[in-house]
C-alpha cells in the first residue's frame, strides 16, 4: 500500500472540511468494516445530534466500542474523535444556515422524463462535488508533476473508463504530448513493457480491481514508470502499483442507473483536473501546440460554399 493510501486510513493527512465529511463517508464506507459504517453512517445522517455526543456515547448509540468509533474518525481523516466532533459541528451548523434539503437521485421506471431530468442533474451534481471533496490536492499536483515532463503516456481502461482514457489521451495530444489510450488488455502490456522511468501509466478503474487495468499499470511500474491510478476505491488493488492515487466518487448505483454512468462523471472531473494542471504547467509549449490543432481542424468546422 503506497504512502497516500496509508494517510487516507490513519488520518495523517489534513483532516477534511465540514462540507466533506458526508463525501468521504460514501466514497470510504464501503472498504470499512460493518461496525465501523454504522458509525460512519451515524455522522453523516445526524451531524448535530453526533456532534453531542461523547465518544462512549456515540459507541452506546451505534452499539459498537469507543475503539471502533475511534478508528471510524481516522479512516475519515480526522486524528482523533475530538477533531471528527468539530467538523460535525460545523456541518450541522451548515445544514442549519437555511441550506436546501437533500433530495432523492433514485429513478423509478414510471418517473416522467421531467423528473428524470431533475435527478439525473442532480445526481452528477453530487457526484462532481463528492469528488471534488475526496480529491487529494497532493497528489493530484504530483500527476501534473509527471503528466508535464513526461517523455510518453499511456493509459489503460476498459469499458466506460476505456472512453475516459480516449477523452484524456486526446487532451493531452493537443497540447504536445505523446500519450495513447489502450482498451485492450493485449496491447496495454505490450506497451507497458516498452515504458521507462520519465514515462507515465495512468490506470482508469472505478472498482480498483480490475484486472485487465491492473496488469499493463504492474508491468508499467516495474519498468520504473511512473504510476497514476484514477479510482473509487484508494485501498483496491490497484494502489499496489500506483505511485499516486486520485480518488473518484463512490457511485450510486441502482437499477436504472449503472454504476458506470456516475462513476465516469468523477473520473472525467479528474481528467479535467489533470488536463488544466498540465496546460498551466507548460503554457509556454501548450497554448501554441493547442493553437495550432484548433486551425488544423478549422476548415472541417467552416461551412462549405458551393463553387458553382
Amino acid at each position: 500500500m503506497t504512502n497516500n493510501v496509508k494517510e487516507i486510513f490513519t488520518g495523517t493527512s489534513a483532516p477534511p472540511a465540514p462540507a466533506a465529511l458526508a463525501a468521504k463517508v460514501r466514497t470510504l464506507a464501503p472498504s470499512m468494516t460493518r461496525s465501523m459504517q454504522l458509525v460512519a453512517e451515524a455522522v453523516a445522517g445526524d451531524p448535530a445530534g453526533c456532534a453531542a455526543l461523547t465518544v462512549t456515547g456515540l459507541a452506546e448509540l451505534t452499539g459498537t466500542s469507543e475503539a471502533t468509533v475511534v478508528r471510524t474518525a481516522r479512516i475519515l481523516g480526522y486524528p482523533g474523535y475530538r477533531d471528527l466532533r468539530l467538523a460535525l459541528a460545523g456541518l450541522a451548523a451548515q445544514q442549519q444556515s437555511g441550506r436546501a434539503p437533500s433530495v432523492t437521485a433514485d429513478i423509478a421506471v414510471d418517473d416522467p422524463i421531467a423528473d428524470v431530468v431533475t435527478k439525473l442533474a442532480y445526481d452528477e451534481q453530487q457526484t462532481l462535488a463528492d469528488t471534488a471533496a475526496a480529491l487529494d490536492t497532493v497528489q493530484l499536483g504530483a500527476a501534473v508533476t509527471a503528466l508535464s515532463t513526461a517523455r510518453r503516456v499511456d493509459i489503460y481502461g476498459v469499458g466506460a473508463s476505456s472512453l475516459v482514457g480516449q477523452d484524456l489521451a486526446q487532451k493531452l495530444l493537443r497540447i504536445g504530448l505523446i500519450a495513447h489510450a489502450h482498451s485492450d488488455p493485449h496491447l496495454a502490456v505490450t506497451n507497458a513493457v516498452q515504458l521507462r522511468s520519465g514515462d507515465v501509466a495512468i490506470a482508469i478503474t472505478h472498482s480498483g480491481a480490475t484486472g485487465d487495468v491492473i496488469e499493463p499499470l504492474h508491468t508499467a511500474f516495474e519498468h520504473g514508470a511512473t504510476t497514476i491510478a484514477i479510482t473509487g476505491r484508494p485501498d483496491g488493488r490497484v494502489s499496489q502499483y500506483a505511485d499516486h492515487i486520485l480518488t473518484t466518487s463512490t457511485a450510486r448505483e441502482s437499477e436504472l442507473r449503472p454504476a458506470a454512468m456516475s462513476s465516469r462523471t468523477s473520473q472525467l472531473l479528474v481528467v479535467d483536473c489533470l488536463f488544466i494542471g498540465v496546460m498551466q504547467r507548460t503554457y509556454d509549449r501548450a497554448a501554441p501546440a493547442l493553437s495550432a490543432s484548433y486551425e488544423a481542424l478549422a476548415h472541417r468546422h467552416t461551412p462549405r460554399t458551393n463553387s458553382r
